[in-house]
C-alpha cells in the first residue's frame, strides 16, 4: 500500500538566492497589549506573515475569564495550552485543556475559552489566514462606551459571531 501524499503548495519565493529575513522575538520580551490580567503577545501578526496567519501567545491570570461561545466565518483558530489548565469549548462540551492541549477549529466551529483556574494560564493561538486581531484584543476597552448596535457591528467587523 503506497502512501498517498498532497502536493506541497506553488514556491512562493522565486528569486535565485535565499535571503536573510528570519525574525527572533525571545520569550522574556514584555507583553505587546496588556488589559485586566490578560498580556497579549503579538508574535507573528497577520502584517508580518503577509496574511498567511495571526500567531498569538495569551496570558490569563487566575480566573481571568474568557470569551464565551462564537465562531468565525473568515478563519480557523487553534489553541495550544502551553501552560496552566484553560477550559475549551468543542461546540459541544467545556473540558479542560491542560499543558500540551490542542483544539482546531475550521471557519465556522463554535468555540470558545476561559481560565476558570486558580493559577494563571498560556495558550497559543492560531488564525488562519491572517486577520488583523490585535484591534480586536485592543478594541475591548471601548465596548462599554458603545450601543448595542455599536457594539454589534464592532463584533462583526472583527469577525465574531456571538451564539
Amino acid at each position: 500500500m503506497s502512501l498517498v501524499v498532497p502536493p506541497y503548495p506553488p514556491p512562493r519565493y522565486t528569486k535565485a538566492e535565499p535571503e536573510v529575513s528570519a525574525w527572533l522575538k525571545r520569550a522574556g520580551e514584555p507583553p505587546d497589549y496588556e488589559s485586566n490580567g490578560v498580556r497579549y503577545h503579538y508574535l507573528a501578526n497577520q502584517q508580518a506573515t503577509d496574511g498567511d496567519y495571526g500567531l498569538y501567545r495569551v496570558d490569563i491570570g487566575p480566573a481571568g475569564g474568557g470569551p464565551p461561545a462564537h465562531f468565525h466565518r473568515a478563519m480557523s483558530e487553534a489553541f495550544f495550552v502551553l501552560s496552566g489548565t484553560m477550559k475549551l469549548y468543542d461546540g459541544t462540551d467545556w473540558v479542560d485543556g491542560n499543558q500540551g492541549d490542542f483544539l482546531y477549529v475550521p471557519p465556522g466551529g463554535i468555540h470558545g475559552f476561559r481560565n476558570e483556574a486558580d493559577e494563571p494560564a498560556s495558550i497559543l493561538m492560531l488564525f488562519a489566514p491572517g486577520a488583523p486581531r490585535e484591534s480586536y484584543f485592543e478594541g475591548f476597552a471601548a465596548l462599554a462606551d458603545m450601543t448595542d448596535d455599536e457594539r454589534r457591528e464592532w463584533f462583526v467587523r472583527h469577525d465574531n459571531y456571538w451564539i
